[in-house]
């Protein structure tokens, strides 16, 4: 295999857009079922019918970090030795990334929580191997941020950069991930047309729109203040590539914020009609359709950033 710099870019691009979208519906999808859907159940049946359904979606999403993960690592060895990915896949140049730079040292930590993960969904009749599956899950996320530009920002400047980028990679997987599980869980509540499960899916829509409503406006402030950093000012935002491309990160969240609200506001409501109902029955469809579409501008989001991770940050244009 070898690519050339400029495949190995484009390469990179990719892979991390897959590599954050799989760890973000893997922890949304734990913390979906841990803190919305589990406290709700009235029946063993119907929890472990979602029980079940979660795990699944969290072994193959786990499945798909660690795979894009190795490449990631592969990818990003050709990108700092300079050389073609055929010439940099030698145990020297592999063990110069992953023991003598930042990004190998958090490949390692990530690793080891990815083991931790693993035992706690292969054993996770406990409640606190659940809990401890949330945490690892959460940790897998939050130190992407030291493997961008929050990771290479100096000073108190950096320390406020990472922690706003944790922060905002925590509610982003909140929340976007969280609907995976949702949409899931909805499409369970259709087929059986049952009045339980139709206060399952009522009682878990509210919930979760209680908890999505916290992680937008988290999402929205941490994402000011990585602008703040990244930007700095409203030409470089318009002039630049990075700006640009935020903006468009911005009209899709935007969207996605319109779908959230139609879903809240006018579609949440009308599950409290009569179970198996015409107009029950339309509510749980179109608001499975919503929360699809959501999803699907929330990957076109991770293919953004996927690709603003590897420009230089507008805030650069100012400097000049």
């Amino acid at each position: 295999m070898d690519l050339g710099a400029n495949d190995v870019h484009n390469s990179l691009i990719v892979v991390r857009a897959v590599h954050f979208a799989a760890a973000t519906i893997l922890a949304g999808s734990l913390i979906f079922w841990t803190v919305v859907a589990q406290p709700i159940f009235r029946s063993s049946e119907e929890a472990t019918i979602v029980r079940l359904q979660t795990l699944r979606i969290a072994w193959i999403t786990l499945a798909i970090a660690v795979v894009s993960g190795v490449i990631w690592v592969l990818l990003q060895a050709a990108s700092m030795s300079g050389l073609p990915l055929g010439d940099a896949m030698t145990a020297d140049v592999m063990s110069a990334v992953v023991n003598e730079t930042q990004f190998g040292f958090v490949l390692e930590i990530r690793f080891v929580l990815a083991i931790i993960l693993a035992a706690c969904l292969a054993y996770d009749r406990l409640q606190w191997v659940r809990w401890l599956a949330v945490a690892s899950a959460l940790g897998l996320i939050a130190a992407i941020a030291w493997t961008g530009h929050a990771g290479s920002t100096a000073g108190e400047a950096g320390l406020l950069h990472l922690t706003a980028d944790v922060l905002h990679l925590v509610f982003a997987a909140t929340w976007i991930g969280g609907l995976v599980s949702l949409v899931f869980l909805l499409a369970v509540a259709r087929r059986y047309e049952a009045d339980s499960w139709a206060h399952v899916a009522l009682r878990t829509t509210q919930r979760f729109s209680t908890l999505a409503l916290i992680s937008v406006g988290s999402i929205v402030a941490t994402g000011i203040v990585n602008a703040w950093i990244l930007v700095g000012s409203l030409h470089a935002l318009i002039v630049t590539e990075y700006g640009r491309l935020l903006m468009l990160k911005l009209a899709l969240f935007a969207a996605m914020l319109m779908m959230a609200a139609a879903n809240r506001f006018w579609l949440t409501p009308r599950l409290a009609l009569p179970s198996g109902c015409g107009p029950q029955l339309k509510a749980l469809r179109q608001l499975k359709r919503n929360s699809v579409i959501e999803i699907v501008l929330g990957l076109m989001i991770f293919g953004i950033v996927g690709l603003l991770g590897m420009l230089h940050p507008a805030i650069h244009f100012d400097n000049l």
